[in-house]
């Protein structure tokens, strides 16, 4: 049981990285930096957007409207952080 809690929070550190990559990723293309138009770079963004989207869209859902700021990456980098948290503190302890 310990190693499928293992492998929960090591999926969990791989998706705090990419929700990160996809925060990065966005502000390079909004600033213009990144040029969409280069197929390398465009199946990145379409990656990170595909794989974070799906949590981050509900969270963006029932947040208020703030403009352009989008803060719900920051919602959920904590929800993994409490996620984790849990996991670490409470159930992997009582784990034979």
């Amino acid at each position: 049981m310990k190693s499928i809690l293992d492998i929960v929070l090591v999926v969990l550190d791989l998706y705090w990285w990419i929700i990160i990559a996809s925060a990065v990723f966005s502000w390079l293309y909004a600033f213009n930096v990144v040029n969409m138009n280069n197929q390398f770079v465009g199946a990145i963004g379409n990656f990170l957007h595909q794989m974070t989207e799906p949590l981050l869209r509900p969270i963006r859902n029932k947040m208020p409207n703030l403009g352009t700021i989008d803060l719900s990456p920051i919602v959920l980098l904590l929800g993994i952080i409490f996620l984790r948290s849990v996991i670490l503190r409470y159930i992997y302890p009582n784990v034979f």
